[in-house]
């Protein structure tokens, strides 16, 4: 971490990102105690960015926003308790609170070992991993957007289904009504609605057969969207599975950053969610 002493490091980590700063605390307290707080940590994450404006993007929550993420999480600690323990470890400028800040101060961890601490010596593996996660979460943004589609498109076919039924009826129901006329009445009516009957019965009403070229073409745009969304939930499931075999085999040979690991881990499970369950996803 870049700084010329403890204070200017943890500055620096505090810049970053709420991910980057909780995966950095992970790394640095994993043995210690940090393994068993990494689900809160991700928790925490997400109640940061759900609380910023700037979301994922942000990194610190403004006195308001800091009391409300405390009082979320059903804390005893206010956010000037927060700022008292933060100046108490050398910080002056606490106006915005950094969520590296609020760990530091939930487990009265040790500065210099957080901002000193090794973020893994197998950088290599690390990156591939983290470039195999973004593949298979860019492969499922755009599975979303195709089953998005496909969705939309079967909605479509059911409206146009309905407008051909409607249309259908409406035939029938005059056909039906030209007949019942055509058996009824006298010489002259039967034989008015006789022949408005062989005239119904030999046009080409427009809107039925509008009805019926529309559900054609929508039948049509259903099946395609809902092949593509299938290829794509596929790619997806497959891209999925090669991270969490990379991150398997990365795991089993040991190494640091274990909190990084972890998060990448957790975030291949997280997306699990949002796969059907005959493909491997799991109950939200």
């Amino acid at each position: 971490m870049s700084g010329k002493n403890d204070q200017e490091k943890l500055a620096s980590l505090a810049s970053k990102s709420y991910k980057e700063q909780a995966v950095w605390f992970l790394n640095a307290f994993w043995n210690d105690f940090a393994s068993k707080e990494a689900e809160n940590s991700w928790t925490w994450v997400h109640k940061h960015e759900e609380l910023d404006p700037k979301k994922k993007e942000g990194n610190e929550l403004d006195e308001f926003l800091g009391h409300r993420f405390l009082e979320s999480i059903g804390t005893t600690m206010t956010v000037q308790e927060l700022r008292n323990y933060i100046r108490s470890i050398g910080v002056d400028k606490v106006k915005y609170i950094p969520i590296c800040h609020f760990l530091l101060a939930r487990f009265k961890a040790d500065v210099h070992k957080l901002v000193t601490a090794s973020q893994g010596d197998n950088q290599a593996e690390i990156e591939k991993a983290q470039s195999l996660l973004e593949s298979a979460q860019a492969a499922f943004q755009k599975a979303d957007e195709s089953s998005r589609a496909a969705t939309k498109a079967e909605a479509e076919l059911k409206a146009a289904l309905a407008e051909l039924k409607a249309q259908e009826d409406a035939f029938n129901n005059k056909t039906n009504e030209l007949k019942a006329k055509s058996e009824s009445g006298s010489v002259v009516q039967q034989n008015k609605a006789k022949a408005e009957l062989a005239s119904h019965l030999a046009s080409d009403p427009l809107p039925l057969n509008r009805a019926k070229l529309n559900t054609e073409a929508a039948t049509k745009k259903a099946e395609k969207a809902r092949a593509a969304a299938d290829l794509a939930i596929d790619d997806a499931t497959n891209k999925l599975k090669q991270a969490e075999d990379y991150l398997k085999e990365v795991q089993s040979r040991g190494g640091s950053a274990a909190g990084t690991m972890w998060w990448i881990n957790r975030e291949l499970s997280e997306m699990k969610k949002y796969m059907p369950e005959k493909k491997g996803g799991v109950k939200k």
